[in-house]
């Protein structure tokens, strides 16, 4: 198996070299994302690509959120040869450049415990002890605003269309074509392309993948968006709910678990074709989803989309159909049977959304446990005595709630590990007492001419 994998590698970077050298590329970026997952890179020259093979690129962890001290500063950087990518946007110039995503490792060699990309792999080693491959699609959805002279964005939505509008009314038809574009000369495999149900809102849908692959996606997927938006003179933002009164942006994320080709979620003997395991990952989702939330739904922000009224689930229940469940099963079944989490947004570590999601589904399996009766009423707009008889919980109402809820459950420790958790909710605690200390405008509206 390792002389497999040996050849393999080298038959691979023997393919990179080639690629190098017809697209006369001469920078190679190393990326790699923070513990709240914004992408960041190294740049070095093509001529260093052996040195970047080996892993021996050093950079200052210190200097990285939520890394490492400033006496131990020293990480590493190794690519994943297979994230190599030219950069559609860069082969206009007389020379190209490239990226490769890279896991961080220690000067010893061994994958740093800081990195949530390593963390997203010890999540897929405890699944593959259970013979478990996890399949993972991300669904994404992001706003275009106008930028001013200087280029910053402003609060002024790019267009007025409506869900699936064609143009005129949808103006960013044509961003999202070069984004398509650009995504799949990048090596994407573009499912669907398409104006949201909110004016300025929009998603474009790529191929499943296995875990680690689909984050790194959900990550290139961002920065794709952001950097071809930024041609046409617009701000793409992931942020979930930038304006008041509409729909926010939400990453519904599919999740099916394999065992070797078969979905390891179908039985066609059962009634809504869901095997054993299907029921016990749904209900270890519903059992751990309020010690996740803070992960999966990061931001202050985060929790003025997961309000009723705007599609955004905050109910703790599921549902072969229903979308105002938290947990949907999508149609197709066969290989196509997966669970779709309906509450993550688009501004979560996709590392870190897609290993807290997985160990969820894992402690179901292992613990046995059932999964409710699903729920196929408009929970929407059921009265609150009518969710208290059916006994469907809420998410937490706000961050400080969801970090309450992670720190009273030892869940999220063994999912993210004693490094990334410990940093990530003192991240998250300062996050919400800078939210708390500030003078917000609705205050000032409201009360500075009033008291």
């Amino acid at each position: 198996m390792t002389d497999m994998l040996i050849t393999n590698e080298t038959s691979l970077l023997n393919k990179i070299k080639e690629t190098i050298k017809e697209n006369s590329v001469e920078l190679l970026h190393l990326q790699f994302v923070d513990i709240e997952g914004i992408l960041k890179h190294i740049t070095v020259t093509a001529e260093q690509l052996e040195d970047v093979v080996e892993g021996k690129i050093m950079f200052d962890g210190s200097s990285i959120k939520g890394f490492s001290p400033i006496n131990r500063s020293d990480l590493y950087l190794k690519p994943d040869l297979n994230t190599f990518a030219v950069l559609p946007w860069s082969v206009e110039n007389c020379y190209s450049e490239a990226r490769f995503l890279c896991s961080v490792t220690t000067p010893d060699g061994t994958l740093f415990d800081g990195d949530t990309r390593n963390v997203l792999k010890k999540t897929m080693e405890r699944a593959a002890e259970k013979g478990f491959t996890i399949s993972v699609g991300p669904e994404l959805e992001f706003f275009l605003f106008k930028t001013d002279d200087n280029g910053f964005p402003t609060q002024e939505i790019s267009d007025k269309g409506g869900y699936f509008e064609p143009s005129p009314q949808d103006l960013g038809e044509r961003v999202r074509l070069e984004i398509y574009r650009a995504l799949k000369a990048m090596g994407f495999s573009i499912e669907a392309s398409h104006h949201e149900v909110a004016e300025g809102q929009h998603e474009i849908n790529f191929k499943y993948g296995d875990a680690l692959n689909a984050a790194d996606l959900a990550t290139t997927y961002k920065w794709v968006v952001k950097t071809v938006a930024k041609r046409f003179g617009l701000h793409a933002t992931f942020m979930p709910k930038p304006v008041f009164g509409i729909n926010g942006s939400g990453m519904h994320v599919n999740m099916s678990f394999f065992k070797g080709d078969e979905n390891a979620f179908t039985d066609s003997s059962d009634k809504l074709e869901l095997s054993e395991t299907a029921y016990q990952f749904i209900a270890g989702v519903l059992e751990n989803v309020k010690s996740f939330v803070a992960v999966s739904n990061p931001l202050v922000n985060s929790y003025k989309r997961l309000v009723p009224g705007y599609e955004a689930p905050c109910y703790l229940a599921w549902s072969a159909s229903n979308r105002s469940a938290l947990i949907r099963i999508p149609a197709k079944r066969g290989l196509a049977t997966r669970v779709e989490l309906r509450c993550p947004d688009p501004s979560a570590n996709p590392y870190l959304a897609f290993a807290v999601i997985a160990s969820a589904g894992l402690d179901g399996i292992e613990k046995d446990l059932k999964a409710p009766a699903p729920i196929d009423e408009d929970i929407f707009h059921m009265a609150e005595e009518r969710r208290e008889i059916l006994g469907i919980d809420n998410l937490p109402g706000s961050l400080k709630e969801a970090l309450t809820e992670m720190e009273a459950s030892e869940f999220a420790y063994h999912t993210l590990g004693d490094h990334v958790y410990n940093e990530y909710v003192s991240m998250k605690k300062a996050e919400w007492d800078s939210y708390r200390t500030a003078v917000h405008t609705w205050e000032i509206e409201n009360y500075h001419s009033k008291f």
